[in-house]
């Protein structure tokens, strides 16, 4: 009996391990997609954040 517990017990530590890789994947997706879109819409959230800056002062 504690041996199939710690068997299970090992079995999902490894499984949790599996899922490093896979997050880190979704990270640099998520970052390379931020980049990509800052560069191509740059000029025009720049213009709206500094007319949005502008109408405050």
């Amino acid at each position: 009996m504690r041996r199939r517990r710690h068997d299970r017990r090992h079995d999902r530590r490894r499984d949790e391990r599996g899922d490093v890789p896979g997050w880190v994947l979704i990270t640099i997706m998520t970052i390379s997609i931020g980049v990509a879109l800052w560069g191509i819409a740059q000029p025009q959230l720049v213009g709206i954040l500094q007319s949005a800056l502008n109408s405050v002062r």
